[in-house]
């Protein structure tokens, strides 16, 4: 590929000091070392209605909806960090994948997926990591084999906001790792 691929990243959190949000930095990262273009996006700077189908019908999308179905529309995949509440998805996140599957075609549909996922539970949101990864194939994503769980996610990062285990790190770079080259190939 004579271009890198182009990678959009977000998390389903609007927490300043979010344990996703500081994973999904260290994804992009080595997201970024592993070839691609990477385009982080706060969510934050995205507001949304929640979806309602007889506002959508009265206003249309609203404009951050498009700025969002632009945007991944001009990138070959998604790097998503999904934070796990009451054992699902957040409200941010899905309500954000609803309103960018409004335009007129999915352009969700094609996609190279990876999904991370952070919690300070035993688990490290494994719950939501599988929920997110459900959708987004049910929505025409190609979701790369890797995953990866943060377990005890306060205690994981060093000041720096570097992973502090090996073998975390180890599961972020395969994950990014195989991002990449899937996009690479895709696009």
């Amino acid at each position: 590929m004579s271009h890198p691929p182009r990678i959009l990243a977000f998390a389903g959190s609007a927490r300043r000091e979010s344990l996703n949000r500081k994973l999904l930095a260290v994804a992009v990262a080595e997201t970024r070392a592993a070839g691609a273009e990477v385009t982080l996006l706060d969510l934050n700077e995205y507001a949304l209605p929640l979806y309602h189908g007889d506002e959508e019908e009265a206003q249309g999308l609203p404009a951050n909806a498009v700025k969002l179905i632009e945007l991944v529309s001009s990138h070959h995949g998604l790097l998503i960090a999904s934070p796990e509440y009451n054992s699902f998805i957040t409200p941010l996140l899905k309500n954000t994948i609803d309103w960018i599957t409004r335009a007129d075609e999915n352009p969700l549909a094609g996609k190279v997926a990876a999904v991370v996922s952070a919690s300070p539970g035993a688990f490290g949101g494994v719950r939501s990591l599988q929920h997110a990864r459900h959708l987004l194939l049910h929505l025409g994503c190609h979701i790369v084999p890797a995953q990866c769980m943060l377990p005890k996610a306060h205690e994981a990062f060093a000041a720096d906001g570097q992973l502090q285990d090996a073998r975390s790190v180890k599961s972020v770079r395969t994950l990014a790792q195989q991002l990449v080259q899937t996009a690479a190939r895709l696009a």
